[in-house]
């Protein structure tokens, strides 16, 4: 049998996650698919970037951004994945930003 899990991760700005001290932790399974959203006023187009580990994100098949830079999708999951995603939404009314670690369980 085929086991599938899905998981929506959505952060709504303004939301300054330094202030608070600790990385979010999100949790996802092998074979499944984790869709990041990055922060930003849907009024005023952004510039966005992902990174991963601190180093721009290169898409491929298995790693897609979506909607402009808003979304990023992973799918399949695989333990390779895990680290710490981030993005960087730049307009006319400042920077957004988002860091989330990521653990693969599987």
């Amino acid at each position: 049998g085929e086991d599938s899990r899905s998981f929506h991760v959505s952060f709504q700005a303004p939301l300054s996650l330094v202030s608070i001290g600790k990385t979010p932790s999100i949790t996802a399974v092998t074979g499944g698919q984790l869709i990041l959203e990055c922060p930003g006023d849907a009024a005023h187009p952004s510039n966005i970037e992902w990174h991963r580990e601190g180093s721009p994100l290169q898409e491929d098949a298995h790693r897609q951004v979506l909607a402009e830079g808003r979304f990023l999708r992973i799918q399949p999951m695989g333990a390779a994945d895990g680290g710490e995603y981030s993005c960087r939404a730049t307009s006319v009314l400042g920077d957004t930003s988002l860091r989330v670690q990521v653990e693969v369980l599987g």
